[in-house]
């Protein structure tokens, strides 16, 4: 194992000091309990959002952290859920009256730690909903999760749901608005290599230098299913078909096209992934309206990438290209 730490305890505290230094100017870090918080938090009359996950996914999600997305990042140790007792404190931290959206990743241990803590905050008065994100079409009920994972598709509904309580949106709407983009959103995965995690020291999953994992999750889960070495074209076709079968996507939809890196792969391959994803959109007839290229929610050094793809109307339009300013994602701001 080679990688750039001091020790493998000691990642998450480390990594997390150096996002708040690196970034001192959106946002401050509170180290007993780790969390992320948006330096100007609680905004006075906004709802705020809060979610969370193991670490080993940057910049997800302390990385959207900041004006127009989160009010605050909950890290856990590498692949592995925060607590409760980080997350209650930073959902009070970030709370300004208005309520909280806890978005949630569909993994179980995220699912049950994000309902203790909304429990003990809503004995302390604050009002809270939560939001699951389940848009991986590969599998259901993997090592992780009951029912669907969530993946990429969490970007799209931190962005637009952050833009929604950006501009005022009562609770309800807010968690509305990121329910709605999580229903109309849809991702799969391919991995060309495995990950390392650093107290583990090996590669979490044997692949051999010819086969590729199709519908990886982002902690290294198993797919559908292994198969040889394809072209990008052939293996985009093979992540695109699903997605565009479970959200039903035809002529005249507007969508908007995320292709994701797993934190391994050169950006030049993102773009020959996305080239071939938006030739088939376009031969279905559908607009690629706005479009996402990089490593936003990763999986350590994993190589491969994931593809998702969310149906858009005017109100979905607006919030994505409202304005932003986070440490991963910044504009009109």
């Amino acid at each position: 194992m080679k990688k750039l730490i001091n020790d493998p305890k000691s990642v998450v505290d480390e990594s997390v000091q150096g996002f708040g230094l690196a970034h001192a100017d959106l946002v401050t870090v509170s180290t007993d309990p780790t969390f992320i918080r948006r330096l100007d938090a609680p905004v006075s009359g906004k709802v705020a959002l809060v979610s969370g996950g193991g670490s080993g996914h940057e910049p997800l999600h302390a990385g959207f952290v900041g004006k127009g997305m989160l009010d605050a990042a909950v890290p856990g140790a590498v692949f592995t859920s925060p607590t409760p007792a980080q997350i209650l404190p930073a959902t009070l931290a970030v709370d300004s009256g208005a309520g909280v959206v806890h978005i949630v990743k569909n993994y179980t241990g995220d699912v049950l730690n994000f309902e203790t803590a909304a429990e003990l905050a809503e004995a302390e008065g604050i009002s809270i909903r939560t939001v699951l994100v389940n848009d991986d079409v590969a599998v259901e009920d993997s090592l992780y999760t009951a029912g669907r994972r969530g993946v990429g598709g969490t970007v799209l509904v931190e962005k637009i749901a952050g833009a929604a309580a950006e501009r005022g949106d009562d609770l309800d709407t807010v968690a509305s608005t990121a329910s709605r983009v999580n229903a109309n959103v849809r991702s799969m995965g391919v991995a060309l290599s495995a990950c390392t995690v650093p107290h583990a020291g090996t590669p979490s999953f044997d692949l051999a230098e010819d086969e590729v994992e199709i519908g990886i999750g982002i902690h290294g889960e198993p797919g559908r299913h292994r198969i040889p070495l394809e072209s990008a074209d052939a293996i985009t076709d093979r992540l695109l078909e699903p997605v565009l079968s479970e959200l039903g996507i035809s002529r005249g939809d507007r969508v908007l096209l995320f292709v994701n890196g797993m934190g391994g792969t050169p950006l030049s391959e993102l773009y020959i992934v996305y080239r071939r994803a938006a030739q088939v959109l376009a031969d279905r007839g559908a607009v690629v309206e706005r479009s996402l290229v990089g490593n936003y929610i990763t999986a350590l050094e994993m190589q491969g990438c994931s593809i998702s793809v969310l149906r858009l109307d005017d109100e979905l339009t607006e919030l994505w290209d409202a304005p932003v300013h986070t440490a991963a994602l910044r504009w009109g701001a």
